[in-house]
């Protein structure tokens, strides 16, 4: 089923992205859960929102592998990091959006430098929904009165 022609950097960052992506869902599934624990019923309802809408993520990479050729391979899912209130979660989603910014950033620019368009509009796509997504969170903590993010989430990438 491997394409001799397919690109292994192109892979590595699917395989990679793969795994972040399903470890989105999970991060977001078991957020979802506390937060309903906690009795925060809407921010429950928006947590299981962006675990489907990162499931959708991790579908879109998964045809894309098998469009090149190769099975789908996530390597390896993070650990949840949970917190003590919502502002603690919302950080450490911040901060778990950000890293996969960079990583469709990456891949993106590589697949540009190398005249791949499919891989670039692929990984293109998806920078744009993770960024508007660290967008988002920030906003959400910016809500509840955090004032210690900066807003730094996509100030690497400018096309």
């Amino acid at each position: 089923m491997y394409y001799a022609n397919a690109d292994q950097r192109v892979l590595g960052y699917l395989g990679r992205t793969l795994s972040l992506e399903l470890s989105a869902v999970q991060l977001y599934s078991t957020q979802a859960r506390l937060l309903g624990a906690w009795g925060l019923a809407e921010a429950s309802k928006r947590m299981s929102e962006e675990a489907h809408e990162e499931l959708g993520h991790a579908d879109r990479i998964i045809g894309r592998m098998l469009a090149l050729g190769v099975a789908p391979n996530a390597s390896q899912l993070r650990p949840v990091k949970l917190g003590s209130n919502l502002a603690e979660l919302l950080l450490h989603d911040y901060e778990f959006e950000n890293e996969l910014v960079s990583l469709y950033d990456q891949a993106f620019r590589y697949c540009s430098s190398t005249g791949d368009h499919d891989g670039r509009a692929f990984f293109e796509a998806l920078l744009n929904e993770e960024k508007a997504h660290a967008k988002e969170l920030l906003a959400w903590l910016k809500e509840l009165g955090y004032a210690g993010v900066t807003g730094r989430e996509s100030s690497g990438a400018t096309f």
